[in-house]
């Protein structure tokens, strides 16, 4: 049997930052499959990346928390 990533503690410490993380998902899926405007120029593509540049950096954020958690919790 394959070990997990994270322990259950971990997830649940690093749950904080894994909703917001789906909310944004969700938008992104929105504004892709749904946009209320049309999908053109520089209005798009600075709508687009005020949601995928936080999306990104919170991503990076989140693995490297439970990173260090994992590797308090070891020691």
């Amino acid at each position: 049997m394959a070990t997990p990533i994270f322990d259950r503690e971990t997830w649940l410490d690093i749950s904080v930052n894994i909703i917001p993380l789906c909310i944004i998902g969700f938008f992104v899926a929105l504004f892709v499959v749904a946009s209320p405007w049309a999908i053109e120029g520089l209005t798009s593509a600075v709508g687009f990346g005020l949601l995928i540049v936080p999306f990104v950096l919170l991503a990076y954020l989140t693995y490297f928390a439970a990173r260090l958690i994992e590797d308090a919790e070891s020691e």
